[in-house]
């Protein structure tokens, strides 16, 4: 990491209702998620994913994406997104009136097939025919999402030229979109989250594309590596109010970096976020009483008064 400390503004999108969401056991009613949304709103959140249109048997939480969607009351400017894993997916979000989508893809076979059902192949196969639904749709953004971009809970540290070779299939087709590379296993090491954001920006330079970054905080490294992702250039950082997630097809993966660590971390580095940290925790304590809800982070833990009180100086 250099000496030098850049202070760009970042987008930190909260995909606690949906990453967080997914992995609680017990039913959450929707006005529960209706409720988490619009606090993340009125907290300053812009961006948020609210869900996914994925098989209900398989994450039966996310049976009712289209439902907390159309409830939630947003200001102007904010962007809700949905997960989707394949071209029905995507039919079912934009029937739904939702065209801020998150198409999810593994670089390793073993983690796809998990998680997605089907080989590496198909779902690069597949892009092609999501950028024609999107492509005359008003409103339509896409982020298409690299899972086990660094380590894979199967086939362990994944190499950089195997991600890379999926995305030149990614960017072959010309069309606009953002690219988050994401650390499934919360064991990616920062040098690595690095060097990896080094290598495709350069590679990909002119494509297009903008870059995000997903990580989990399993090994206690995730707001480590967002920031050496952010010294690389990344501007974007996924992140869960009260640290909760965890993904149902990587084993051993625990919750995604906590939004309110983020937050504290760039707020008092001189990094604007738009976030109101005070709002955002009060937001993650009502997470964190929910049932059987794997809550994270470090933040939320401390007195709050020394959570919130201004950076000593130097």
């Amino acid at each position: 990491m250099t000496d030098t400390i850049i202070t760009e503004r970042v987008d930190i999108v909260d995909v606690a209702p949906r990453d967080g969401f997914q992995a609680v056991g017990p039913w959450i009613p929707t006005e529960t998620k209706v409720a988490v949304v619009e606090g993340l709103l009125a907290a300053g959140v812009r961006r948020i994913e609210t869900g996914a249109f994925v098989s209900p048997k398989a994450v039966p939480q996310m049976a009712d994406t289209a439902e907390v969607h159309a409830a939630v009351t947003r200001p102007e400017g904010a962007r809700l997104c949905a997960l989707v894993p394949n071209e029905t997916g995507v039919r079912r979000a934009l029937e739904a009136g939702i065209t801020d989508l998150v198409y999810v893809f593994s670089v390793t076979e073993s983690h796809n097939q998990g998680n997605v059902r089907r080989p590496v192949a198909d779902s690069l196969a597949e892009l092609e025919r999501v950028f024609e639904l999107g492509r005359d749709v008003d409103g339509f953004q896409l982020r298409v999402n690299v899972a086990t971009a660094f380590d894979c809970p199967f086939e362990g540290r994944v190499p950089s030229a195997a991600v890379l070779a999926c995305l030149d299939k990614v960017t072959a087709h010309g069309f606009p979109m953002e690219i988050g590379l994401c650390d499934t296993t919360g064991r990616a090491f920062p040098d690595q989250v690095a060097d990896l954001f080094d290598r495709t920006q350069r590679a990909y330079d002119g494509a297009g594309c903008t870059w995000a970054f997903h990580g989990h905080d399993t090994f206690g490294l995730g707001v480590s590596n967002a920031l050496y992702a952010y010294q690389a250039g990344v501007r974007v950082f996924d992140a869960a109010a009260a640290g909760l997630g965890g993904c149902p097809f990587a084993p051993g993966a625990t919750g995604n970096t906590a939004s309110e660590d983020l937050v504290f971390t760039f707020q008092n580095m001189g990094v604007e976020t738009g976030i109101d940290l005070e709002r955002l925790l009060a937001v993650a304590e009502d997470i964190a009483v929910l049932p059987q809800a794997a809550t994270g982070g470090h933040i939320r833990t401390v007195p709050r008064a020394r959570a919130l009180a201004d950076r000593p100086a130097a």
